[in-house]
């Protein structure tokens, strides 16, 4: 018959994990030392690893500890991690980053994309994505920052930053992103200033009239609290000059979205020949961003290839997601990126601007990289061969013969994506 233990031994500690052992022998108390816990909480083996922020492009183990990448190597042990993902035949990249979605997302009625039915709570498509940061483009202003932050941003697992829009009142559409009086660069770059951990710059969307001064003001309330400007261009009456805004009134730095899109009011980046112009190539040589933003009425291919096959690549790749966008052609991050690889472009080349190249250009280096003592936000891809569809924002469609998807997204060392199961614990099989 099995004993129990004798009584002069008596284990201390958590359940199932004793902290301490006490063996009580002749009257001295000797304490025996812990079990020896995993070095690592995640350990990704044997994925193709793509971190342009530190020149990586091969097959390696990335271990996971403390919400932070601990290491970067070749078989690392995997008896050292509580948790280990088989990454063979799949794609680990930094988390992607995403500069241009529209999240503040609320229930009030007759608002365009301001605390409205038409914004996406980040965690809802984020996730699913391989997607870990997003940047708010402008949906709250200086009078409504605070509301977002503690409705939005305090609640989602994903990383939420934001451009806040140089109207006080943030994207509520129609009359009131008209209204110049509501445009205050030194109320904005005070909101800027206060909340400097999640804001990173001034939007400018939407304005139809015929002067520059939302650009202006926008400009003056980034250079007083240290941010870019993201400028959103058309639909003016009459037509604002594309030269002016991009030679005369953005600094380096500055972004300008939706690139590829062809909308009233505003001059393509092509011209009707198929050329590049050739001042937006000068912009683009004085530092000048060029981001995708394709959105849902933002991308044509009768732009995008030509562009492409000029070498005029865009500088950030975005969504401007929305609940139009993504039931539309966009769809997601992964489904824009496979997008553009069918257009040509390379996966590495993809994977640079749809992390560390966002990432910098909002002046947050330290995302969209893999390096050991990073933030530990992963995104795994599955590449896949067959035939697929993509459309345009007009309806175009291109046939290609790639696709990325997600298989597990990784936030701060958190897992919160695993399409297949990757993380989880194997079971008999029937």
């Amino acid at each position: 018959m099995r004993r129990g233990l004798p009584p002069c031994l008596r284990c201390f500690g958590s359940r199932g994990a004793p902290a301490l052992a006490v063996l009580v022998v002749a009257g001295a108390v000797i304490a025996a030392p812990p079990a020896q816990a995993r070095e690592y909480d995640l350990l990704i083996r044997g994925g193709r690893v793509i971190d342009p922020a530190n020149g990586r492009d091969g097959v390696f183990d990335l271990a996971v500890s403390h919400e932070r990448i601990a290491s970067v190597g070749v078989d690392i042990n995997p008896a050292r991690a509580d948790a280990v993902v088989d990454a063979a035949g799949l794609v680990v990249v930094p988390g992607l980053v995403d500069i241009h979605t529209h999240v503040f997302f609320g229930t009030t009625d007759g608002t365009y994309l301001h605390n409205s039915y038409q914004a996406v709570a980040p965690d809802s498509f984020a996730p699913r994505s391989c997607t870990t940061t997003v940047v708010d483009a402008g949906s709250s202003g200086w009078r409504d920052f605070a509301l977002f932050k503690a409705q939005t941003i305090a609640h989602s697992k994903t990383r939420v930053l934001a451009f806040l829009n140089i109207v006080g009142g943030g994207m509520r559409g129609g009359r009131a992103e008209q209204d110049l009086r509501d445009m205050d660069a030194a109320r904005t770059a005070a909101a800027a200033r206060a909340h400097s951990d999640e804001i990173v710059g001034v939007k400018v969307a939407h304005y139809a009239g015929p002067a520059w001064d939302p650009v202006l003001r926008a400009v003056e309330a980034a250079r007083a609290s240290g941010g870019r400007v993201m400028v959103d261009f058309g639909r003016h009456v009459p037509e604002l000059s594309l030269r002016e805004l991009l030679l005369t009134h953005l600094r380096p730095g500055d972004i300008f979205t939706h690139v590829y899109a062809d909308i009233p009011g505003r001059t393509p980046v092509v011209d009707t020949s198929g050329r590049v112009r050739s001042y937006v190539l000068e912009a683009e040589r004085r530092g000048i961003v060029f981001d995708l933003g394709h959105g849902g009425g933002s991308f044509v291919f009768d732009q995008a290839v030509p562009a492409l096959a000029q070498g005029f690549l865009p500088g950030s790749i975005s969504t401007d997601m929305h609940l139009q966008s993504l039931n539309g052609a966009m769809g997601d991050m992964v489904n824009v990126v496979s997008k553009l690889l069918n257009l040509g472009m390379s996966l590495p080349d993809l994977i640079r601007r749809s992390t560390a190249a966002p990432a910098a250009i909002v002046g947050r280096p330290e995302l969209g990289t893999l390096g050991e003592g990073a933030a530990a936000d992963i995104a795994v891809l599955r590449l896949e061969t067959g035939r697929y569809g993509y459309v345009d924002t007009r309806g175009a469609r291109i046939d290609g013969d790639r696709r990325l998807e997600c298989a597990l997204t990784v936030r701060a060392g958190r897992v919160l994506w695993d399409r297949d199961g990757l993380s989880a614990r194997p079971t008999l099989q029937r």
